[in-house]
């Protein structure tokens, strides 16, 4: 599914994102969303998200469209 529509990204979802220090190389770090930073419905390099880790990157890929387990995220900010 594409990382550039934030309709496309749900906090819980596993993806893969471009942290900043990778954007060079494009290494990807996976990770669960915690919160959607990117405010309009479409970026071209993706779509801002903290992980639950607390890494910031750019959704390259969404691996897991359906979420069908609990992931236990404190998402008190």
């Amino acid at each position: 599914m594409d990382g550039n529509k934030r309709s496309n990204v749900k906090i819980g979802q596993l993806v893969n994102v471009v942290l900043k220090k990778d954007q060079r190389t494009g290494e990807l770090t996976e990770g669960f969303v915690k919160r959607i930073l990117t405010k309009s419905s479409h970026h071209p390099h993706g779509i801002k998200v903290m992980l639950d880790d607390g890494q910031v990157g750019r959704v390259q890929e969404i691996i897991e469209e359906d979420i069908d387990f609990d992931i236990d995220i404190d998402l008190d900010f």
